[in-house]
């Protein structure tokens, strides 16, 4: 292989990275589950391949890159349209620590012991499990703390405020238009109580709403498909 078709053959692998990241969204780019990083290495390695391997042409090289980003795209499609394909590919957040306590089954299921626990909690700036409420291994392998209340940077809204115990995480009960069956019996709260909650918010379909979690203060978010934003 010449130098000059080593030029072209990086100038060409480059063009249809660029254009295939462009075709996968910035989930991808950013890589926000394990099975985003390994079409991110794959993809990587296999351009890598085609500039440097001259048992493989370019044609062939750019089919391989087509068509594992095609897959790939249509796995995200899937996983935008039903809840389970998402959670099979991205799998579900995971609660490492409630009010304080270690919950050691769930850490030994994501394989996880306690130094590798007190380095993610660390990355949070909290050194002591007793200082959490919760802490959620997200689906990419990262850490959310919720601090205790009495914890938590004070705000003009607090000054005056009397600490109450957390007592749940704010829930999600409505994804893509469907209610979350079993987050409603985790919270204690019925169908007929979300659909009146909806109704005195001006909605009288589920097919209008994108997103609804109920909030600490028992109150509930609720996101609308076709937002409009000013």
């Amino acid at each position: 292989m010449t130098y000059g078709e080593i030029l072209f053959r990086t100038a060409a692998s480059f063009v249809a990275l660029l254009v295939l990241t462009r075709l996968l969204g910035k989930k991808q780019v950013g890589q926000l589950t394990f099975f985003n990083y390994v079409t991110g290495i794959t993809l990587g390695s296999t351009t890598a391949e085609v500039i440097v391997n001259n048992h493989i042409t370019l044609l062939q090289g750019i089919s391989s890159l087509v068509l594992w980003s095609l897959l790939a795209f249509m796995i995200a499609i899937m996983g935008l349209r039903s809840v389970r394909t998402r959670e099979f590919l991205d799998g579900q957040p995971t609660i490492l620590i409630k009010q304080g306590m270690i919950l050691e089954k769930a850490l030994a299921k994501q394989h996880l012991n306690i130094d590798d626990l007190s380095m993610l909690l660390r990355n949070k700036d909290v050194f002591s499990p007793e200082e959490v409420e919760f802490a959620i291994l997200e689906p990419d392998g990262k850490l959310s703390v919720l601090k205790k209340e009495e914890l938590l940077p004070a705000t003009k809204k607090d000054m005056n405020a009397n600490v109450t115990p957390v007592q749940r995480i704010p829930t999600e009960l409505v994804v893509d238009g469907q209610i979350v069956e079993k987050n409603l019996i985790k919270v204690d709260v019925s169908a007929a109580w979300l659909n009146q909650q909806l109704k005195k918010a001006g909605i009288h379909s589920l097919d209008e709403v994108f997103y609804a979690e109920l909030q600490l203060d028992g109150s509930l978010y609720i996101d609308k498909y076709q937002d409009s934003v000013r």
